[in-house]
């Protein structure tokens, strides 16, 4: 008897459904998409407010009926759509009432589309841009501390994915880019985690990159590395790369040695 009463149900539902999208009566429909919206029907809410917002262009339900869509899309799982059509939103309601809260969501929409640090960066970069905008257009909103610290995650990823790019680099002994990218790294996210690591590719990279170099550019390169191995020793006085690169560090005064005697016979 229940499952009988449940089909009629469904039956009755989608009889009705039909009728509010046959209608041509926006005002029943838009009460409707609203009521759907509200009973969290999103799928039979999405149709109906996709039309009206073609249809009701200018009108005084427009503001309402633009909120209600984005966030139809975001409840559907459509991040991206939502983020588009709350920035809309923003753009065409500047002060509008829900203005400050589409703001935010256009943000958060990209950050929930943000991928995991070794995948395309590009939603990641949306997303800080669109916090910031949201901080700088409403210095009062009590989402600030929230956007800051979706910012300060975001960037994260950015710098762990610019760490795995630069350590490739070494990898694959391509040393001179690997300390371009280390250096920009250290310029880029002053506040990446592992800073000591980074240091101390940048240490090896230099060595490796001088004892590899045409004779003109050896010397240079060694003091260079001297340079660097300064700063690490400065930084990280009990790191555990130190014993290493002590190693390294007297291989680079042995080369220097070598090649001042050199110059000496000459």
């Amino acid at each position: 008897m229940k499952k009988y009463i449940y089909i009629l149900f469904i039956l009755f539902s989608c009889s009705e459904y039909q009728k509010v999208l046959k209608s041509d009566d926006i005002n029943y429909k838009y009460d409707k998409a609203i009521k759907y919206y509200q009973n969290n029907d999103y799928d039979r809410a999405l149709p109906l407010l996709n039309e009206l917002s073609k249809i009701m262009i200018g009108t005084s339900k427009m503001e309402e009926i633009s909120y209600y869509f984005a966030y139809c899309h975001y409840a559907t799982g459509d991040n991206l759509m939502a983020a588009y059509l709350f920035k809309q939103y923003v753009q065409n309601y500047i002060n509008g009432k829900y203005a400050q809260e589409c703001s935010f969501m256009s943000a958060y929409c990209y950050y929930l589309e943000s991928p995991i640090y070794s995948l395309d960066p590009t939603n990641n970069y949306k997303a800080i841009k669109e916090l910031q905008n949201h901080i700088y257009q409403f210095p009062n909103s009590d989402k600030i501390e929230e956007c800051n610290s979706l910012i300060d995650e975001l960037r994260g990823k950015l710098a762990k994915k610019a760490f795995k790019n630069a350590k490739q680099y070494y990898i694959t002994e391509n040393y001179k880019s690997s300390i371009i990218a280390l250096n920009n790294l250290l310029i880029d996210f002053p506040s990446f985690n592992n800073r000591e690591e980074v240091f101390y590719l940048i240490v090896k990279s230099s060595y490796l990159l001088a004892i590899n170099s045409i004779s003109s550019k050896i010397e240079q390169r060694l003091q260079e590395t001297l340079n660097v191995y300064d700063q690490f020793t400065s930084n990280f006085p009990n790191s555990k790369y130190l014993k290493e690169l002590k190693s390294t560090y007297i291989k680079t005064q042995e080369n220097l040695t070598k090649l001042k005697n050199k110059e000496n016979e000459i």
